[in-house]
């Protein structure tokens, strides 16, 4: 009996470690985000015909909500904060816009009227500095809903003491966006993107007497989330996307031919 359990309990220990990496995990130094299947398939759209320079003012968590923690105040928003930042890197990476700064504009416009101090003591000989580019379009929006505990489930089994289970949430996260022509005001284009936010947990245990008065208990498990942040990056990307295609097929702008 005790050459079966120590059997058991060894399969089932090595079968956590085949599912999940050392416990706890070795350290790692700062590395780039990974690109996303979104992002691929931002990149992979036709080249267009031209640039069209593009600002965006605020694109930011439109929910108010905060983590759900049970029983704890918890101050920590439930999704990030820096959308704007998120859309701004997307807008960049991409062939059909030239985002122009306005979330600082601020600050730029103070460092403007240092460069113009700094070269009025030169007279007449210093250059001038040129006008700042212009925006066709503004995108607006932001993430307008997160929904906790959508679907939750689990699995799980347990025979003489020795059990593994698998318990699993989803949360979802929707997005609008939309772009506003700067000389009329109207908007040419509004879509709308959900990501679900997955979280699952495994555990297996061993639970049992070896022999009188001796007890063999063992437990294992990890669990895994989804970073918001890289939920929030997708449907912006996803988006974006869906922004240019609609504008392709609209006429709001155009392709390059192939």
């Amino acid at each position: 009996m005790k050459r079966i359990c120590a059997f058991l309990l060894l399969a089932l220990l090595s079968g956590c470690s085949a599912i999940t990496s050392t416990v706890p995990p070795d350290e790692q130094i700062a590395e780039q985000l990974a690109l996303t299947e979104t992002f691929a398939e931002l990149k992979a759209l036709p080249n267009p015909r031209g640039a069209i320079p593009v600002s965006v003012y605020s694109f930011r968590d439109q929910t108010g909500q905060y983590k759900p923690q049970e029983n704890v105040s918890s101050f920590s928003t439930a999704v990030t904060q820096g959308a704007n930042s998120i859309l701004m890197q997307a807008l960049h990476e991409t062939d059909w816009f030239v985002p122009v700064e306005r979330e600082g504009l601020q600050n730029l416009l103070t460092e403007r009227k240092i460069v113009r101090a700094a070269m009025s003591d030169k007279g007449d000989n210093a250059p001038e500095l040129p006008p700042l580019t212009t925006a066709k379009i503004i995108l607006e929006g932001g993430i307008i809903s997160y929904d906790s505990n959508v679907k939750t489930g689990g699995l799980g089994a347990e025979y003489f003491g020795i059990g593994a289970s698998e318990l699993y949430r989803e949360d979802v996260i929707s997005i609008y966006m939309r772009a506003v022509d700067v000389r009329t005001g109207q908007v040419l284009l509004s879509v709308a993107t959900s990501k679900k936010v997955l979280s699952q947990e495994m555990r297996a245990g061993f639970f049992r007497y070896v022999s009188y008065k001796r007890l063999l208990e063992a437990e294992a498990g990890f669990s895994d989330n989804e970073p918001m942040h890289i939920c929030v990056t997708q449907a912006i990307e996803k988006a974006l996307t869906l922004l240019i295609k609609d504008g392709i097929n609209k006429g709001v702008w155009s392709a390059r031919a192939s």
